[in-house]
Parts: structure tokens; sequence; C-alpha cells
């Protein structure tokens, strides 16, 4: 059987990176249909596209959908078994693609899976958006085999083992095309940030695992869209975590986790303002109360769920495991702690 596999990237004003990044990823990845979605880019991307890689099928939305809606569109016109969604700031290495194909067709159960993710500019350190895999905490605080909050860890194979995660990164993230869509893709309302999160929580609650696999390996810029130190980065990632929770969690469990949550997120509202990142203080405030009167609204996506997972979710809360017991690194953690 031929395996069809389409790389598919979601470009927005992203032309540097496509010049940089593009002949590459067509020298190392024979075999797959690569495919470049523009989001509406308002610098000359698509003129760039035209002229120097006609061979290249280019999907032209008609609006900036966000990283969600974005692929969702694109994704709808393409046909493949496997989906790579791939950032347009990763520099991909040689023979990354096979072993990530290869580790789902080994895994009828895994539905998607990522590579090791390591910083372009630092190449002997993990990047901060997926490192060696991607988990929770028990309070929806996301982080990395590789990366707790700041702290990025040297690679130096301590995490080079395939294991199932709780979520792969939508910087690189492979996925079998009929589980995408059966499962309705990223949700459109994360607009961007954890929309990858939020598809991989519902992976599991349908029964299906995410795995990493870091004899794949690519090299990621990271804040090609956002800035890393953005308030408008601050506002999504904050908001979507609220919905995040409220989506995935078991109905005995939303209440008490996102009321702690809330609170939680009050005393970085107090961090913010002390440090006098004003910004950031106001975009937490804001996402709350977007929260506050958006909630009912989602309702309905929960409608019809009668499996909740929790499996691989940090039992503790990664804050004061950080903070307190100064466990800054994946391997400090109690294995035990992690749900299975």
């Amino acid at each position: 059987m031929i395996i069809k596999t389409a790389v598919v990237i979601l470009n927005w004003n992203g032309k540097s990176f496509l010049e940089r990044f593009l002949p590459l990823l067509i020298e190392r990845t024979p075999g797959a249909e690569i495919i470049i979605a523009d989001n509406a880019s308002s610098d000359d991307s698509v003129e760039f596209m035209k002229t120097n890689f006609p061979q290249i099928r280019l999907i032209i939305n008609d609006k900036n959908y966000g990283f969600a809606g974005g692929y969702n569109m694109a994704l709808k016109q393409v046909e493949a078994d496997y989906y790579v969604l791939l950032n347009s700031d990763i520099e991909v290495d040689h023979n990354w693609l096979e072993p990530l194909v290869e580790a789902l067709e080994r895994n009828p159960d895994a539905a998607a899976c990522q590579p090791k993710i390591i910083d372009y500019h630092r190449r002997e350190y993990f990047e901060y958006a997926g490192a060696s895999g991607g988990f929770i905490d028990k309070n929806g605080f996301p982080f990395c085999r590789g990366r707790i909050f700041s702290t990025l860890e040297k690679d130096h194979g301590q995490y080079d083992d395939e294991i199932e995660i709780f979520w792969a990164s939508g910087a690189c993230m492979l996925v079998r095309a009929k589980i995408y869509h059966e499962l309705g893709g990223l949700d459109d309302d994360f607009f961007a940030h954890m929309e990858e999160i939020d598809f991989c929580w519902r992976l599991l609650n349908a029964g299906k695992k995410v795995l990493v696999v870091p004899q794949s390996r690519v090299f990621h810029i990271g804040g090609g869209t956002l800035p890393k130190k953005s308030s408008r980065k601050t506002y999504l990632n904050f908001r979507n975590n609220y919905l995040l929770l409220y989506k995935n969690l078991p109905s005995n469990k939303i209440f008490p986790i996102l009321t702690k949550r809330l609170f939680l997120d009050w005393i970085a509202v107090v961090v913010f303002v002390f440090q006098g990142h004003f910004g950031d203080a106001m975009a937490v405030a804001k996402a709350q109360r977007h929260f506050y009167f958006s909630f009912k609204k989602h309702r309905h996506k929960r409608e019809g769920m009668t499996s909740f997972s929790r499996s691989h979710i940090y039992n503790r809360s990664i804050i004061l495991s950080y903070h307190l017991r100064r466990k800054r690194t994946f391997d400090k953690l109690v294995a035990e702690k992690f749900l299975r």
C-alpha cells in the first residue's frame, strides 16, 4: 500500500521563512506532497511562491483564520493518509519524516506524533514549543519533556525514547487525516495557541494515543507569528487554557479545577503588575472576563462525550514542583505521579 503524506505549512506573512527553509524542506522530504496554505498574508508571500516555487501547491485562504481555522480551511482541500502540520519557521533534519510515519504505522492505536524539537539558534537545547513531548499538570498548566516554564534543558540524549505523551506540538505534528476530520479538526474558537493540546486531549478522550518520536528531529525558531513576549499571546494562552479545561475535563472536575485556576491566575496578575508588565496583567484579566461571558457558548462541545481521559497528566502542581520543590527539569518529576 502506498502511504500518501501531505506536509502543509500554514503561512502568514512568512516570506522570509519560506525563502530560508522551503528549499531544505523540499530536498529533505522526498515522496511527500508539500503544500503552502496562505492565511491572507499582507506581504508578498503568494507572489514569491508563484514566482519561485510554481511546482508547490498553493492554497489561498480569503482571510486570516488563525492557526486553527487556517489549517481547517486548508486541510478540507487536501487528500492524504497523513497530514504534517509544520510551522514555516522550522528547518527539518535529514530523514525527519520517515520515523514519524513508521511510528504510527507500528502503532495503530496512535493517531498523532511529533519529532524532537530543537532550538534553531542554540542547537544543543530543546525548543520551547514542544521539546521532546508535551504534558499538562492537574491544573491544566502545560510543560514539556525538556522544557518546564522558561527552563530549557540541553539535549544530551536523555529523552530519546519513543513514549506516549499528552500532547504533540502544533509546530510539527503528524496526524492521521481520517481521524483529524472525524474529530472536526482543530477548534476554530482557539484561533491560535493551545489548539493542538485541545486536539490531542480529544484524541485521548476518543481512546487514541499520542507519541513523541525523537528519532526524528527538527529545528524551530519560535515566535515567528507572535513575539514570545506579547500581551496578545498572553491573552490567547490564558483564554484558551480555560476553554481547554472546560471542554475536556470530566464534569466532577470542572468546577474545582477551574476555580483553582482562576484564583492562581489572579496571583499571576499581581506578579505581572509588580514586574511592570501591565499589558500582560490586563491580558489575563481580559481572558478571564471573556471566559465568564462565553463558556455557555461552548457547552455544546461537551455533548456526546462519554469518556474523559486523564492519562499522562501530572497529578501534582507543576508550579509547586518547579518553584518550591526546585524540580526544574523533567527527569526530576516523580514518574509515579503521571496518571495512567
